[in-house]
Parts: structure tokens; sequence; C-alpha cells
């Protein structure tokens, strides 16, 4: 099976100046070509780094692949940490050049002569053009003794990509030029599809316990991700054709959904606040909210809600009863976070009447605010339920 590692290079990630988006692109990319991912890592600018993080990938997977690093600059090392680790020079190639050249003169500039760096790949190494950044990319390639080629054809290959670290080249590189060359390469025929059901109400250790069996799957493979009073149950599935896995992930699904009922509330990208506020729009109901020491948390999620400072239990009900009075709205809810005892209330007023309820939370404190909120709309999400 066909597998992959991913290193962003950058101090500029380490250091939490930028969020690296590349490897989360890279990695649903990978997977719809059916290839395994084995790890991903961040390295900073460093060339004796970058080099063994390169060299100990090629020992475990197939494909390597490296975004950033690729610029005009001293701080720019991917290409001597690439050739570096296959044990190879560097060498100043023309065609990249030119590349160069051609893409700067588009801004009526001449390219400097450190731009030159740009030219300069791994001895050996296949460019690969960069239409849309002055970086041109490459692919080196090193014979695997370890293991036949995918088509089972003799000695495979072993290869290192590298990319840009602008998120827009980066892609367009990718879908232009890495995936046709992958799908050729390594004769890719397979697709691995993901479905990710959304829970709220249950714990990650009850979900576990319910659908435990179902986790020992091999094909289609189930796993847990649990957040701040959310948790994912993802199914995966590698199959030859997007149908065949669909309906993979479909059987599981089914099982998923009939062991864990009304606690799923959405799929893949499925929002708790988006669940709750097309339950209310469906039924022609309307909603006001109120929020207290969440710091504009639930008003983001929630339209109509006001956040007021400092409100007690007793508080926050009447400041419900005469948010809902004034808004002549169907339900209100009100939410109000107490740092200092790591713990939040919670009122509702539905046309069934007022209900009230603390909580307490033994997580970290930053979580509580996230945490509270989500316990808050799957409250409102469980009444609406029983209310039809």
């Amino acid at each position: 099976m066909t597998s992959a590692e991913i290193i962003t290079i950058g101090t500029e990630i380490l250091l939490g100046e930028i969020v690296d988006t590349n490897t989360r692109y890279i990695a649903r990319t990978l997977r719809s070509l059916g290839v395994d991912l084995y790890r991903t890592i961040t390295i900073g600018d460093n060339v004796e780094r970058i080099a063994d993080a390169i060299h100990n990938s090629l020992e475990r997977a197939d494909i390597v692949i490296t975004t950033g690093g690729l610029g005009p600059t001293v701080d720019d090392p991917t290409r001597e940490a690439v050739a570096k680790a296959l044990g190879v020079e560097i060498e100043f190639r023309e065609d990249l050049w030119q590349q160069v050249v051609e893409t700067i003169s588009r801004y009526g500039r001449k390219p400097s002569e450190n731009q030159k760096r740009q030219a300069y790949v791994p001895k050996g190494a296949i460019g690969i053009r960069n239409p849309v950044g002055t970086a041109p990319c490459f692919i080196v390639e090193r014979p695997s003794s370890l293991r036949p080629s995918p088509a089972g054809r003799g000695v495979g290959v072993r290869v290192v990509i590298s990319l840009p670290g602008v998120p827009a080249e980066m892609e367009h590189i990718l879908h232009e030029s890495v995936i046709p060359y992958l799908q050729k390469r390594f004769n890719l025929n397979e697709i691995i599809k993901v479905r990710v059901i959304r829970c709220a109400g249950l714990g990650e250790g009850m979900i576990d316990e319910k659908i435990a069996d179902l986790e020992r799957l091999s094909n289609p493979t189930v796993g847990l991700a649990a957040h701040t009073g959310v948790v994912d149950v993802r199914i995966a599935a590698k199959a030859k054709t997007e149908a065949e896995a669909d309906a993979m992930i479909a059987q599981v699904e089914a099982q998923v959904r009939e062991r864990l009922g009304s606690a799923v509330f959405g799929v893949d990208e499925d929002r708790l606040e988006d669940a709750v506020l097309d339950m209310l729009a469906r039924r022609g109901w309307t909603l006001t909210a109120i929020e207290s020491g969440l710091d504009g948390l639930l008003a983001r999620k929630v339209p109509h809600t006001a956040s007021l400072p400092d409100l007690t239990p007793e508080s926050l009900t009447q400041a419900l009863r005469a948010a809902r009075s004034e808004s002549k709205a169907d339900f209100a809810l009100g939410v109000s976070v107490n740092m200092e005892t790591r713990s939040a209330d919670m009122a509702m007023i539905s046309p069934k009447g007022e209900k009230t309820h603390r909580i307490t939370y033994g997580g970290p404190p930053r979580s509580l605010p996230r945490w509270s909120v989500n316990l808050a709309l799957n409250w409102l999400r469980t009444t609406l339920e029983e209310l039809t």
C-alpha cells in the first residue's frame, strides 16, 4: 500500500506566527488518492534538521512531501536539505531559471541575483513549473530495494516532492502537477473516503462503550475524536471506487446511528449551533438568548444574543424572561459562566415553561466557555426534539 509523510518547513510556524494549513490540505488530497498518511511534522529553517527528518521519513514512506523553504533568501533551506538527505549535490538548472525570469518579468521587474537560488535543485531532480509564483518546485526519485513497485514490477521508488509554502501556490501545483505524477508513478487506483458523525450529549467513554466492536474493524476503520462538548465518530473506507467506499461507509454509519440515537446531530462539517437553528427554522419558532462571562462566544453562534455582565442564576432567569417578553420569541436560552468556581448556570424558557441547570467543569479553565455553550445548545436541541 502506498504511504506518505508530510514535512512542513518554517521557523515562523514553530513560533506560532502563522498557522499551517498546508498539512491538512495535502492530507485530504492524499486521502482521496488512497494514500496512507503515516506522519506529519514541522521543522524550522535548519538544513541539518530538515535533512534528518527527510531521511527518516524516506525510511518509512514511499512519498515525502515538503512545503516551504523554496524562496530566494538564505533562510530558505529546503533545496540544500533535500540534497543532503539524498546524498547528492545541488545544481543550477537553466530551464528553471528561465521560469523565474519569466514570472518576475510579468510584474515589470528583473530578477535580483539572490533569486538565482531558486533555480538550484538537487542533482537529477525533476523540475516542476510554478505558474503562480517565483519558486520552481521539484521531485527527486530514488530506487527502493525495500519493497516492489505498486504495480508489482521490480524495484519501486521512493520520492521527495518539494512544494512552496504559500498555500495558493502549493494547492495549484499539487492539483496541476503532483497528483497526475503520483497517479502514474504509483499506479494509484484506490480512494479513501471519510464520513464524520457528529455527536453531543454523550461523552467519549460512553460512545466508546456503545461502538467498541466497530472500532476494531480494519476497513472501514472507525475512530473517535473528542472536542469540547462534542464527539466525532470518524468512519474511513478504502475502496477501488467512490461508490464502493460510500456503500461501505453507509453500512457502518447505519449501525453507529442506531446505537447512538439522538446523540447524533450532524455529519462532516455540520455545527451544533446550525443544527439547533435549523430545527427552530423548520418549525417556525424563534429564539432569543443571553450570555454572561462568555466574551461573545454564544453571540457569535446564535443571533439575537445579548451580553450582560455578572449574572447570578436568579438574575439570569429574570433577564431571560424580560428578553423573551420584549422579543416575543418562542424560546429563550441563557448561559452564565463563573470562571472562579468553574461552573456555568443555564436557563431556558419554552412554551412548556422554565428550566434551570447548573454544571461544574473539571477540565482546563480556558475550555469552560466553549464547553458550557455546547452543552447549552445541546440542551436546547434535545428540548426541541421532545416538543416535536
